[in-house]
């Protein structure tokens, strides 16, 4: 008996250089994009790395594929061969899905931790200005309330304003 046939797609690993160029070492030979694509619309697997870092370049190539592929437009699938073309670009996008899948509370919990870090560098601004004897927003928005009401008691007692205040900026600079 022969070996056993496997169906499994095989793995290219390709390697990017600091000049670009992209090196399939499954194949001994440089590669294009229009290159990666055809392999992974033919169902097989690739790893695209930095050659010098090491650094897993993958998603970074595979989005700059199908942002290639849609500039180009589905005219370009339908003028080629159609249905068939159309079907290796939906295994292209397909694969691009699933290797870029982030899990759904990934956004929300980094939007959480962004609102974590505004308000400590909120509170720590505070502290800092307070420590300097520097008004903060929040104090020039109570003393301007404050002076709202006094405005508004001396208005009750008749006393009138006087004309340098009407001038004055009520908001602070924010």
């Amino acid at each position: 008996m022969g070996p056993a046939v496997t169906t499994t797609p095989d793995r290219h690993l390709i390697k990017k250089y600091a000049n670009r160029k992209l090196y399939d070492t499954r194949t001994s030979r440089y590669i294009t994009l229009e290159g990666i694509a055809e392999l992974v619309r033919d169902g097989h697997e690739i790893k695209v790395v930095d050659r010098d870092s090491g650094q897993d370049l993958t998603q970074v190539t595979l989005s700059q594929i199908v942002l290639s592929q849609e500039k180009h437009g589905p005219a370009r699938l339908v003028g080629a061969g159609g249905d068939a073309i159309q079907e290796r670009g939906q295994a292209l996008l397909d694969y691009v899905r699933k290797t870029l899948a982030v899990p759904g509370d990934f956004k929300s919990q980094m939007e959480r931790r962004r609102e974590d870090l505004e308000g400590i560098a909120d509170d720590t601004i505070e502290r800092a200005l307070r420590r300097l004897r520097i008004p903060s927003h929040t104090d020039i928005d109570r003393i301007n309330q404050r002076l709202d009401r006094i405005s508004a008691q001396l208005k009750k007692l008749g006393v009138a304003e006087p004309a340098t205040t009407k001038g004055r900026k009520r908001k602070a600079a924010g």
